[in-house]
């Protein structure tokens, strides 16, 4: 028998385990004021503070990026050079670091050839399930692939043997699952000649409407060069083989002036350009050239599975790939579970694995065949998640960005057991959140504050929820606030009618929405909203809907770019100093030549992170210097554009520098709450509830009766959210109609008519369970908001 003997007494605690912070000193990474915090390991810690106060700063461009350089930095130089670059963070110290994966709200990749399926690797492991199982055998999981082409080619070789050149004959096939026909899209595109060009007009009279494509650059050069045509002939007065070359001719080698080009015709042209690219991810000019051109249609070969012949014709008791990929992610569950085959055991059980957490993360309502680029941002988010669940990996730092947008109430509880799964498996967890429901789970709360901007950037409160409570601060002060039911509501001034609405899982659906009010269209993720006003109501005519789509723009762009208001300026400018408006911009004439108007000199260095310099010709003003001697109302351009909004609006409102148009975009700028921002701030560096809410205030200008905003509180700290349901308030009492498609209790307390469908999500909703009154809503408790609502108002 065996004795175990034990220290008498206990050994002091190792070394090893003294490293139970993370500890930041001195950050400055964008409105960071020089912070210094210390963050527990192996808790759930939240950080909190109205938009733009530097939440993401310090915890995305802080501490993850660090994490995420120094992992890469591990690698061999050779390596690091097929990696993304990055900087060091702006930051004294950072200490006590770990392994940090990040989940963001970046939207899905808008690839038309990307699926919920092949972003988890659910697609990978069926087409090795149906390549192992299904009948008839027809080869190799890429023969069930929609992105591989089957392809076949022979010819001779020539190899070097034993210092001689023998040629052989050799040959090679690759069987793909790619649907000949509409090449793994699921949809041919036809395109209406007439909206590319003009018949009437020659090329060199400006016959062509394609946007970008303009015979004063290489596209004159090429066409005028080219041989193939006369550009000084009408195109109706063309032969069939000259518009043939126009439009269809395959990529041809041709020389111009001496150089080397190639020619190509229109309509490849366009379909690699832009056809090849997700619609709703192209600038906004092209998105409606291309919706004005072309027509997408179901491909009839395939009938928009994307597959060849063979691969939907094998099938696994009776079922093939297509169908798998088709059902509801529940269904397939079931259906895979049903599969009992001891050579596959292995990969059935990681396939079981990766469909269990699709349904356990609140994801179950969707199919494998859902393009990417139609899911929101929550879903995206939460499909980033799923690689995450059941891992076995410790002491790892999980970053998430609001990874409650988009849920419902009721989904909200299943999100934060998700969260502390994650902690209580020995993990860092840090998450950037605005909801009550959220914060309260917290062991450790950071907020961020007082104000955003130039007024953010300050650690205001450390501490626990009741001491956040107590603490006197922004945060502290609304946490509790609760929206009450309207007294009144207001009275309808028309319906705008929606008849057998069948978008993806709608169930032939009639409702009239009334006009004039403030409408919320609520329910569960995935019960049917988005399938509701994106299928039936956002393309007629007078409604501008307002999504959740990434704002476009690269680090020259800014608010003043994006929201059309440097146009105005550039003009009053121009107008008062007599020289042309393209001088007062840092895109175009008035650019500084050192540095191209970028403000800052980049030097590449290979797989070290580039610098940049500010540049000393401009002094990171971006114009040359004569521009800036011209100015307006006693100030230059490049004044203007450090001005923050409210300090613009002040400026152009009234006195010599009074301008009118540029007074009026102001002025929703700050309707949005975005007053502080500066009109030259680069639109990387604006975190996503202030991108959402320029958005918002760029269409706010746009002609239309109808508003649609889908979950405008996204982002946005409880403060903001009681200046948004002002906002909309003006909206409506303004005469407009406003849609809103939201979760948020307070927004749906506020509306004078709730829209709720369900009952569930996928097949399981896709009905209207309630239409009325908020207060009818709360006093029947008929449906899950019902019941969340009336727990929120104290109903």
């Amino acid at each position: 028998m065996s004795t175990t003997t034990t220290d008498p007494q206990p050994a002091a605690p190792h070394v090893a385990d003294s490293h139970d912070l993370i500890r930041v000193r001195g950050a400055r990474v964008n409105n960071l004021k020089n912070i210094s915090i210390e963050i527990p390991k192996r808790r759930l810690t939240v950080f909190t503070g109205v938009s733009g106060s530097g939440k993401s700063s310090l915890v995305f461009g802080t501490i993850a990026a660090e994490s995420q350089r120094m992992i890469n930095e591990t690698y061999s130089a050779f390596v690091q050079g097929f990696m993304p670059t990055l900087a060091r963070p702006d930051v004294d110290v950072l200490d006590g670091l770990t392994t940090a994966i990040i989940i963001d709200q970046e939207r899905m990749g808008a690839n038309v050839r990307s699926t919920v399926g092949t972003a988890t690797d659910a697609n990978a492991m069926l087409r090795i399930l149906f390549s192992r199982l299904a009948q008839p055998h027809i080869g190799s999981p890429q023969a069930y692939s929609f992105n591989v082409a089957s392809i076949s080619g022979a010819g001779a070789v020539s190899i070097e043997r034993g210092g001689q050149t023998v040629k052989e004959r050799r040959s090679f096939s690759i069987t793909g699952g790619m649907c000949p026909r509409c090449e793994g899209r699921g949809s041919v595109t036809d395109i209406d000649l007439t909206a590319l060009y003009d018949d009437s007009l020659s090329l060199s009279g400006g016959a062509l409407t394609i946007p970008g494509y303009s015979m004063d650059g290489w596209f004159g050069r090429i066409f005028s060069g080219c041989g193939f045509f006369d550009v000084d002939k009408p195109i109706r007065d063309f032969t069939k083989r000259e518009l043939a070359d126009l439009l269809y001719k395959e990529p041809t080698k041709i020389k111009v002036d001496g150089i080397n080009l190639t020619y190509e015709g229109l309509i490849p042209k366009i379909q690699k350009s832009m056809l090849s690219k997700d619609v709703d991810a192209l600038q906004p000019h092209i998105r409606a050239f291309v919706r004005r051109a072309v027509t997408f249609t179901t491909c009839p070969d395939c009938d928009g599975t994307r597959l060849a012949e063979a691969a939907r014709s094998s099938r696994i008791d009776g079922t093939s790939i297509a169908d798998a990929c088709a059902m509801q992610i529940t269904d397939l569950t079931a259906w895979v579970a049903g599969l009992a085959e001891p050579s596959v055991a292995p990969l059935l059980g990681a396939l079981r694995h990766t469909l269990d957490s699709f349904v356990e993360i609140g994801l179950g309502y969707l199919a494998l065949d859902r393009p990417a680029g139609t899911l929101s941002g929550g879903e995206s988010q939460r499909i980033k998640m799923i690689r995450h669940l059941g891992s076995s990996l410790t002491d790892v730092t999980y970053v998430f960005d609001e990874p409650t947008i988009g849920l419902h109430p009721h989904d909200i509880q299943r999100m934060n057991t998700l969260l502390l799964q994650l902690r209580d498996k020995g993990n860092t967890v840090l998450v950037v959140e605005h909801k009550p429901e959220a914060i309260a789970i917290a062991d450790h709360i950071v907020d961020l504050g007082p104000g955003a901007g130039a007024d953010g950037g300050e650690v205001v409160f450390e501490g626990t929820l009741a001491g956040l409570r107590a603490s006197g601060t922004l945060t502290g002060r609304h946490l509790d606030d609760r929206a009450r039911l309207k007294e009144t509501v207001r009275a309808s001034a028309g319906l705008l009618e929606v008849r057998g609405a069948d978008t993806h899982n709608l169930r032939d659906v009639d409702v009239d929405i009334p006009l004039g009010v403030l409408v919320v269209l609520t329910g569960v993720a995935g019960s049917g909203k988005s399938s509701l006003i994106h299928g039936s109501v956002a393309g007629r005519d007078g409604v501008v809907a307002i999504d959740q789509g990434a704002i476009k723009g690269s680090r020259r762009s800014n608010p003043a770019t994006y929201t059309g208001l440097l146009e105005p300026i550039r003009k009053a400018f121009a107008k008062a100093n007599g020289v042309k408006p393209a001088l007062f911009s840092p895109n175009s004439d008035g650019a500084c030549p050192n540095c191209n108007g970028a403000g800052v000199i980049f030097t590449d260095l290979a797989m070290m992170a580039g610098v940049a310099t500010i540049c000393e010709v401009c002094d990171g003003k971006r114009f040359q210097a004569e521009v800036l001697d011209y100015t307006f109302g006693g100030k230059d351009i490049s004044q203007v554009l450090t001005m923050s909004v409210l300090e613009a609006r002040e400026f152009f409102g009234a006195g010599a520098a009074k301008t009118p148009a540029a007074h009026t975009i102001l002025t929703r700028l700050a309707d949005v709450g975005l007053g502080y921002v500066s009109l030259g701030q680069p639109l990387t560096t604006l975190s996503g509830g202030e991108r959402q809410r320029l958005k918002l205030a760029t269409h706010m200008g746009e002609k239309g009766d109808v508003l649609v905003l889908d979950e405008p509180t996204s982002g946005l700290h409880l403060a903001d959210v009681e200046r948004l349901l002002a906002l909309l308030d003006r909206l409506v009492d303004a005469g407009k109609s406003v849609i809103v498609i939201e979760h948020h209790q307070a927004v749906m307390a506020h509306a004078d008519w709730i829209i709720d469908l369900g009952p569930g999500a996928g097949h399981d909703g896709g009905s209207i369970v309630f239409e009325g009154t908020p207060a009818d809503l709360v006093a029947g408790r008929s449906t899950l908001t019902g019941e969340h609502l009336a727990a929120y108002v104290g109903g």
